[in-house]
């Protein structure tokens, strides 16, 4: 909680420097990585980037956009399935916080990249897309 603490002030300073100086933009720094929100409103990271914030984090749900049958084969340990054809129905459901870190993924990357569009649209405020389970070298179940 003191390092989520730490690193929103630090997000507050950061955002009104670069106000003052003319620059814009959402920022927010993880694992010593700084992150700026895409115009689709959700920070774009690397598989290595996910990895060092499931380390470094305790309070995040890494978001399976899969199908059912996929998830089944393969996925990353822990992870909640919620397919990308689900999320206007279901995200309230399943990720009621709003503002809880979620680390989103798909097989090849499109549908996470359109469900964390969605999940922002939708008010969510922290969503990370790391690419697709294809490209995830660490473990998986």
């Amino acid at each position: 909680m003191k390092k989520l603490l730490r690193i929103l002030l630090l997000v507050i300073s950061v955002a009104v420097t670069l106000t003052t100086v003319g620059c814009g933009g959402n920022v927010q720094e993880e694992s010593e990585m700084i992150y700026e929100k895409n115009s689709d409103g959700y920070y774009q990271i690397t598989p290595e980037d996910a990895r060092n914030i499931m380390g470094g984090e305790s309070d995040y749900v890494i978001l399976d956009v899969r199908t059912q049958d996929e998830y089944n084969e393969l996925h990353i340990p822990d992870a909640v399935l919620l397919p990308d054809t689900e999320i206007c129905n279901r995200a309230s459901e399943v990720l009621p916080d709003k503002d809880k870190l979620i680390l989103v993924y798909c097989r090849s990357g499109r549908r996470s990249k359109n469900a964390s569009a969605e999940l922002a649209a939708l008010g969510y405020t922290n969503v990370y897309e790391f690419g697709g389970i294809i490209d995830w070298p660490y473990e998986t179940e």
